[in-house]
């Protein structure tokens, strides 16, 4: 049993956060920020109850490209397009720049969804 455990820690390779970037895609910044709107915009939707109809009317696109927005098949949509859902299920978006940290080597892209706690005031 310890011998299998030895060979599987030799196959475990610990995670630097974005899935992409550890399979060696070039655009894995941009990946991971299209996952992280399309799973905002996925999740408002499942929570407000709509049918993919419903959905696709309110952004002001087709029933098949919300059904691939929802099954996270995102070629064909933008950082900017995705962005523009948001503000259109009545989301807020705020970008905020900043120095990046002495340890990194690049900056990087967060997403990040606010509670309804963090909330500012309109």
């Amino acid at each position: 049993m310890a011998r299998r455990a030895a060979s599987l820690s030799k196959l475990i390779v610990e995670s630097s956060g974005n899935i992409f970037a550890d399979l060696g895609f070039k655009d894995a910044e941009a990946r991971q920020t299209k996952v992280r709107l399309a799973a905002a915009i996925n999740g408002i939707i499942d929570r407000r109850r709509r049918t993919q109809v419903e959905a696709a009317r309110q952004l002001g696109i087709s029933q098949p490209k919300i059904s691939a927005l929802l099954n996270y098949r995102l070629e064909g949509f933008s950082v900017e397009r995705l962005m523009h859902f948001l503000t259109a299920l009545d989301q807020d978006i705020e970008i905020v720049i900043r120095d990046k940290s002495r340890s990194r080597r690049m900056g990087k892209i967060v997403v990040r969804g606010a509670s309804q706690r963090e909330r500012l005031p309109a």
